[in-house]
């Protein structure tokens, strides 16, 4: 019995060894495979390596390393088999007799690994503690002596140590290829890598179509500013060498215990992140393409791109947009022209700074390292094809010279980033400049006297405009406090105005047979004048509460709006009690009666949808950039999406709309209007909007136009039910096809779909700032190649029931659906504007004044409403 239990210990004993020795081994040895949920963990125990399951795909297994002492998460860092997943659970990795590596699964095997040109006596696979899988012979003492090595093998993810570039004698190319989702590791679309013509810069791939580049190498960091002096400087120590043998890219850090990594994500997306231990989570600190002016060529040649310009896109000094047409709607991926031709021959030409600038792209550039900046002007003045040139080297004093030939594309202008870039121009687009900058003085002082005159007739103005608009409350007919007629001969419409016997005739007496609808205006009836045009009659009901300061908006800003996506009104119709708007008639009526109708949403094509998309997002554009006036809609909807003869789409109902200030950003009012469901939070919660409510109220139409259906109110707890919030949820989990209306034939066009889904999630983000700008929006619809950045979460908001818990906001059943409003405005219209005239109302000196600052701020700020 005794030796029994002795066996036992020792059985127990080499048991617990092997144990102990399967977990925590970091080699494989062609006697030792690794197979099942074995793995190798590094001498350090930071990374380990062995097979995983993607989330959601339990059959395929893959080889692959990632980080072992960040718990909780397994953040895939490297595949071998990315393109050749195992099934089942028998997966085992091999290292064979003369040094191949290789998975099995019994049936079949995957070289992840061929033979070495180095001669391998007794190869061993080793896991090391920089997250580095590699091949060596065991009787080579040299640590770095390597036979294979992952670091030169890489996937979507670039850490410490290794390099993303070129070996120029073997011709290994290293570079980075995303994943072709967050649950499979095959080779996606987007590729990160230095590309080597000119002088070399990181580039961002779609396949063949470029989509970003760094800008050349400035000696300090690349010219686009890829992540070397923002957050967290001093932590990290990033490297450029460019040799005979090598040229590369590698981010290292100052202290070895620093996780970094760089990754490009499914989505096109190049992220860097570090690992904050204290707070144990991943912080993006750097990702691009993070503006629209990050995308490749977004102004064409020879435009700069501001990304907080408005517009966009600007020609550079000494040129003029190619088309003119297309740049005043921005479509400018034409780019600009000179304005005069260069003048080589007779040695004229000259140049001008532009200052701060991301250089152009290099593929067409040459480098001369050893050359002064002076050399490099004259030798750029002697080539007749040099467009430009700047310095190489940007430390200290600067040095080198780098030259670029043919056009100059891709531009763009930062505040706090890029180097001086000198372009070359003929003598008299300099002289233009010269001359202006000796007259600069003058200029200046022409400006302040200007300004001074401007504020004083602006005074005089404001009072007499606030002394006449006292004047006529005493002796002009009033509804509800407004003389429309005089107004509208005040603001000079340039309107027709329709006898009320005439639209009476068109409307055969506003029968019921003619009527199309009714909101919170009026009804609304179809008409037909005496010439046969079809028209629309707008017809302020006699108990409406919100009509009349709306018609007077809507007369003030549509009869002075041009643009193919806004509706046209044609007149209007002041005659005794009547208040009466004119407009062309739409055939199809308004995009909710197709949108959310089980039979008519058949008849909506996805091409349809996507120029009903389109049409609005340039509707928007221009009353938000183009236009006469800055405009904020305020109640975008499919209520208010009209629909012609051609399903062309018009944005109609401009009754909420808002004039701003060309430096207005962005007006806070005690008065919300609009639409539940379209609202932004910060509008419907505290009243703030700006030019990004409507990018808000776009975005939802947008993906009710996907989707085929309403966005309805939402109770903050069941968010799921919201479509913004089942949009969200379905474009986190990978699954964004599900919200595709199953009446579309999606596999089409499931490419421009996603991109309009994507763009729609960027629109109804929580934070105003940011959504995108609609110049932006119209870019990213419009352009295959334009980036997008990832969506952040969507403005979630519930209405606050009296009793101070969030409640369900119904959608209401007319056409402008839920309009909120409050007492001030009645207030206002009662003190200020007396509903008889003024013989009848007690006048009262009191409220002089009041009326006064009242119509002062109309005036000076175009505000309609308190």
């Amino acid at each position: 019995m005794r030796i029994s239990h002795d066996k036992s210990f020792l059985l127990l004993f080499f048991i617990l060894c092997s144990f102990s020795l399967s977990v925590s081994r970091d080699t494989l040895t062609p006697n030792q495979p690794l197979s099942g949920d074995e793995t190798l963990v590094s001498s350090h125990g930071t990374f380990s390596l062995g097979f995983f399951s993607p989330t959601n795909s339990t059959n395929n297994r893959y080889i692959g390393i990632w980080y072992t002492i960040i718990p909780g998460q397994r953040v895939i860092l490297w595949v071998g088999n990315r393109q050749n997943p195992v099934s089942g659970p028998t997966a085992v990795l091999m290292l064979t007799s003369n040094g191949s590596l290789l998975v099995t699964d019994g049936n079949s095997k995957v070289f992840l690994s061929s033979p070495s040109m180095m001669a391998v006596g007794k190869p061993v696979a080793q896991l090391l503690d920089a997250g580095n899988f590699v091949i060596r012979d065991s009787q080579i003492t040299d640590s770095n002596s390597f036979a294979w090595q992952s670091f030169d093998y890489p996937t979507d993810t670039l850490i410490t140590g290794m390099k993303l570039g070129w070996n120029l004698t073997s011709g290994l190319n290293r570079n980075l290829t995303a994943w072709s989702s967050s649950t499979d590791p095959s080779p996606g679309n987007y590729t990160l890598a230095l590309d080597l013509r000119g002088d070399p810069q990181v580039m961002l791939w779609n396949g063949h179509s470029l989509q970003w580049r760094s800008g050349p190498w400035t000696g300090l960091q690349f010219s686009n500013n890829l992540p070397v002096t923002l957050t967290y400087t001093g932590i990290f120590a990033y490297h450029f060498v460019n040799n005979k043998e090598e040229v590369y890219y590698s981010a290292g850090v100052v202290n070895k215990s620093t996780i970094t990594r760089l990754v490009v994500n499914p989505q096109g997306v190049a992220e860097r992140y570090i690992w904050l231990d204290a707070s144990r989570m991943w912080d993006r600190y750097w990702y691009t393409p993070s503006t629209q002016c990050d995308g490749y060529a977004a102004c064409g040649p020879y435009g700069s791109c501001d990304p907080k310009g408005s517009p966009m896109c600007s020609c550079l000094q000494g040129f003029e947009p190619k088309s003119p047409v297309n740049w005043a709607v921005r479509y400018t991926s034409d780019g600009c022209v000179r304005k005069t031709k260069l003048d080589c021959r007779n040695g004229t030409d000259g140049f001008v700074t532009i200052p701060r600038t991301l250089l152009p792209d290099t593929v067409n550039a040459t480098v001369n390292r050893t050359m002064s900046l002076d050399e490099c002007q004259a030798a750029c003045l002697r080539n007749c094809s040099c467009t430009g040139f700047s310095r190489a080297d940007t430390r200290g004093s600067g040095s080198g010279c780098i030259m670029w030939f043919m056009d100059l594309i891709n531009f763009a202008s930062y505040s706090d980033a890029g180097q001086d870039f000198y372009l070359r121009l003929a003598a008299k687009d300099i002289g233009l400049i010269s001359s202006q900058s000796h007259k600069s003085g003058d200029a200046a002082l022409a400006v302040l006297l200007s300004v001074v005159l401007g504020v004083i007739s602006l005074l005089v103005s404001v009072a007499c405009y606030a002394w006449r608009k006292l004047k006529w409350t005493r002796g002009n007919a009033f509804i509800n406090g407004e003389n429309l007629v005089e107004s509208t001969k005040e603001d000079d419409m340039e309107l027709p105005l329709f006898e009320l016997v005439e639209i009476e005739t068109a409307t055969n007496n506003f029968s019921n047979e003619n009527k199309l609808g009714e909101g919170g205006f009026g009804p609304v009836y179809k008409g037909k004048m005496r010439e046969g045009q079809e028209i629309a009659v707008k017809r302020l009901s006699k108990t409406s509460l919100q009509g009349l300061g709306e018609l007077k908006t809507e007369v003030m800003l549509v009869a002075k709006l041009q643009h193919r996506n806004l509706v046209r009104l044609l007149g209007c119709c002041l005659e005794g009690d009547e208040r009466i708007l004119i407009y062309e008639f739409m055939p199809n009526k308004s995009l909710d009666t197709f949108l959310f109708d089980e039979q008519k949403v058949a008849l909506l094509d996805w091409r349809m949808r996507y120029q009903i998309i389109l049409g609005i997002a340039r509707g928007l554009l221009y009353l938000h950039q183009d236009s006469r006036f800055r405009i904020i809609h305020r109640d975008l909807k499919a209520g208010n999406i009209l629909l012609d003869k051609d399903m062309i789409p018009k944005i109609s109902d401009f009754g909420l709309a808002r004039l701003f200030g060309e430096d207005e950003t962005e007006t806070k009012t005690r008065r919300v209007v609009g639409t539940y469901g379209y609202m932004p939070p910060e509008y419907a919660l505290n009243g703030i909007f700006s030019v990004k409510s409507d990018v808000f109220s776009f975005g939802v139409l947008v993906l009710e136009i996907i989707s085929g259906r309403r966005n309805k109110g939402v109770y903050l707890s069941a968010s799921e039910e919201y479509l913004l919030g089942k949009a969200w949820t379905l474009w986190k989990e990978g699954n964004s096809l599900q919200l595709i209306d199953a009446s579309l034939d999606a596999s089409v066009f499931m490419t421009e779909i996603l991109r309009c889904m994507k763009v729609g999630l960027l629109c109804v983000q929580e934070q105003p700032e940011d959504r995108p700008i609609m110049s932006s929006v119209v870019l990213m619809l419009g352009s295959d190649h334009a980036l997008l950045p990832e969506p952040k979460q969507p403005g979630f908001m519930a209405r606050i029931s009296p009793t101070g818990s969030p409640s369900l906001v119904k959608e209401s059943s007319s056409i402008n659906d839920l309009t909120l409003t409050t007492s001030l405005d009645i207030t206002i219209s009662r003190y200020c504007y007396p509903s008889t005239s003024r013989d009848s109302y007690p006048y009262h000196k009191s409220y002089r004044w009041k009326c006064l600052a009242f119509i002062y701020r109309n005036f000076c700020t175009g505000i309609l409403y308190p």
